[in-house]
């Protein structure tokens, strides 16, 4: 309550993550954090309704994801890509691309 930051214990974080002014942090239960991942204010890394078993995202190594930012479901941001601010991302994400906007689309 004091950081605002809710990470559920369950989920896996790597080394040298960065919450960049935590404030309304969200890591959901099953979500997977690789190395060196900086996340801005306002991230939600969470489930869709209705779904059961493996359901947050997986996050690759050297990723970036932008204040406000919605990476919602069983998807993956793949290594080195980035989530623009404001984004709402419900698909797997490739090596090295940034997306932007809602739905998230490939700069």
């Amino acid at each position: 309550m004091i950081t605002g930051v809710e990470i559920h214990p369950a989920a896996k974080i790597g080394r040298r993550l960065v919450i960049d002014h935590g404030m309304g942090i969200v890591i959901g239960e099953t979500a997977v954090i690789g190395d060196d991942v900086l996340i801005y204010h306002g991230v939600t890394l969470g489930a869709k309704s209705g779904s059961t078993g493996k359901r947050h995202p997986n996050v690759g190594n050297r990723v970036v994801i932008g204040a406000q930012s919605a990476v919602i479901g069983n998807i993956t941001l793949a290594d080195d890509s980035k989530v623009g601010a404001g984004s709402i991302v419900t698909r797997d994400v490739a090596n090295g691309v940034t997306v932007i906007g809602n739905p998230a689309r490939e700069l």
